[in-house]
């Protein structure tokens, strides 16, 4: 059996620059390899050159909508699991997302600790544990 020393490789997808910034930062000072992405397509050109286990999508993003991306996302990598933030009153969208096979969604603004757990819970769950 492999041992786990591979940190989790995860993809921030999110069109708020300074907000991805900050989380990526504190996300790698927890020991994730953080890739990050500012606008949904170019989530895409990133999962197309490298492997991930997790991705945090925003739902709302000015160059596509965050539902098309997760479809493309699962297509391309069905192994792959999606956290969806959503804005207040967005539950609804976010729901949907769950029905094309995101893993979870999460409120904007979260807590760190929040989004961090729902990350590990994802990461195993993409592990088959």
């Amino acid at each position: 059996m492999q041992e786990k020393k591979d940190r989790i490789r995860l993809l921030l997808v999110d069109d708020e620059k300074g907000y991805i910034n900050v989380l990526s930062n504190r996300l790698s000072k927890r020991g994730i390899d953080v890739s990050k992405a500012n606008s949904g397509s170019q989530g895409i050109q990133i999962l197309r050159n490298k492997d991930f286990d997790v991705a945090v999508l925003d739902l709302k993003m000015e160059d596509m909508d965050g539902i098309e991306v997760l479809k493309i996302f699962k297509k391309m990598d069905p192994e792959l699991e999606v956290i969806m933030l959503t804005g207040h009153g967005s539950e609804r969208a976010a729901k949907q997302g769950i029905e094309f096979g995101a893993f979870d969604y999460l409120t904007k603004p979260c807590e760190f600790d929040e989004l961090l757990a729902k990350i590990n819970e994802a990461y195993k769950s993409s592990q088959g544990e």
